[in-house]
């Protein structure tokens, strides 16, 4: 009994699946499935209620040649409880219900009841409208004014529609201005970082003309022609007085290099000197003990 729970099947190795063969079925082939009675109904053979909500083993088939704007009606087959007579049944999307179509009449249909009220209404109108001319009138007076109303709401409905409209495109329009004026607001501030930027490498490198190129363009000027020179980029100004080195520095640096000049070096280690050899005595070699 666990073979049937496991996950994982095995499969030989020379398992082939395209040589399985498949079942063919007709187009419109019937299927069976298990449902409850959707209405509450009585079989026209025998007279047996059936409630709603009884569970059956019915057949389920595709009617040919029916549908609701591309919705597809399905159409079931059940047997009476008691006598067991084919009873048919399908589906109904334009009132989201089901229909009864063979042996059983269904015992309450909820949309011709709503059909049976709205006529009787309509014909009670009228025959009180024939025997009561002032009835009639303010019938009429009643009709005029609620179409009136309709339109007044209708409408305000347009104008405020119109009046929304109006203010999303000022709103639109004061975004567009607004974003225009914060774009306009970055391309300046990004401007002048780049100059700031340029300034400062300026300070930094300089550009001079190469060794090379200058006796190049010399001697090509004295034929006639003055290609352009070639230039390099040497760090620090040349031609101007050249910086301070703690200028180039960042400030955290200074900072640094500031409290190292406050502490001061240490104090160097003097040197031992003999007290003899700054006197001037020399000691000469021991002599040697005869035994």
């Amino acid at each position: 009994m666990s073979e049937r729970k496991v996950l994982n099947k095995y499969f030989p190795p020379d398992f082939d699946p395209s040589l399985i063969p498949r079942r063919r079925q007709p187009k419109n082939s019937q299927q069976v499935v298990r449902l409850m009675a959707p209405f509450s109904m009585r079989c026209n053979t025998c007279g047996e209620y059936i409630y709603k909500g009884k569970k059956f083993n019915a057949r389920k088939e595709t009617v040919e040649g029916e549908d609701y704007y591309g919705i597809k009606i399905f159409r079931f087959y059940i047997k009476c409880t008691l006598c067991s007579a084919e009873i048919t049944f399908k589906t109904d999307p334009k009132n989201t219900d089901y229909a009864a179509e063979h042996g059983a009449s269904r015992n309450f249909e909820p949309w011709r009841e709503e059909k049976a009220v709205e006529e009787e209404d309509r014909l009670a109108k009228l025959e009180e409208e024939e025997n009561n001319p002032m009835k009639a009138l303010e019938n009429r007076t009643v009709d005029s004014k609620r179409e009136m109303d309709i339109l007044d709401a209708l409408q305000d409905i347009r104008a405020r529609n119109a009046r929304n409209e109006r203010l999303g495109q000022s709103v639109d329009l004061l975004e567009r201005l607004h974003m225009e004026e914060i774009e306009t607001e970055e391309d300046r501030e990004r401007k002048r970082a780049e100059e700031e930027d340029e300034k400062l490498v300026r300070e930094v490198f300089a550009k001079l003309p190469a060794p090379d190129s200058a006796a190049s363009a010399g001697a090509s000027s004295s034929q006639g022609g003055a290609p352009p020179a070639e230039v390099i980029t040497v760090k620090r100004k040349a031609g101007a007085e050249e910086p301070d080195l703690q200028s180039l520095l960042p400030e955290s640096a200074r900072a640094l290099l500031s409290v190292k000049s406050t502490i001061g070096a240490p104090a160097t280690k003097r040197k031992k000197v003999d007290g003899k050899s700054s006197l001037g005595i020399k000691l000469k070699g021991k002599a040697k003990v005869l035994t």
